[in-house]
């Protein structure tokens, strides 16, 4: 019975959890200022959101809409792409949650 009941919270847990997450692009953008901030279409401005790509994860603080390329879901600043390490690649598939 225990066991069910654990099982059960895992279950529910974990399907809380990836209900919420995005798999897409991420894309940066230059500009002055930055820290980490991030664009998102839906995500209320001041969220911060988690995003994950190659074994790194950071957090970035939603301060724009977009982007409005198809695919991507998040468009990252400067300083947030260089702690993730995707400036080399410019576009990298990542989780969004």
């Amino acid at each position: 019975m225990k066991r069910t009941i654990i099982l059960a919270a895992v279950i529910s847990l974990s399907t809380a959890f990836s209900a919420d997450a995005q798999s897409g692009l991420a894309s940066y953008y230059g500009g002055r200022g930055g820290g980490m901030t991030c664009a998102h279409r839906t995500a209320a401005m001041g969220t911060v959101l988690t995003v994950s790509h190659g074994g790194r994860s950071i957090q970035c603080r939603v301060n724009d809409r977009g982007p409005f390329i198809r695919g991507r879901i998040v468009d990252l600043s400067v300083t947030a792409a260089r702690a993730l390490g995707m400036t080399g690649a410019g576009v990298v598939p990542v989780s969004v949650y």
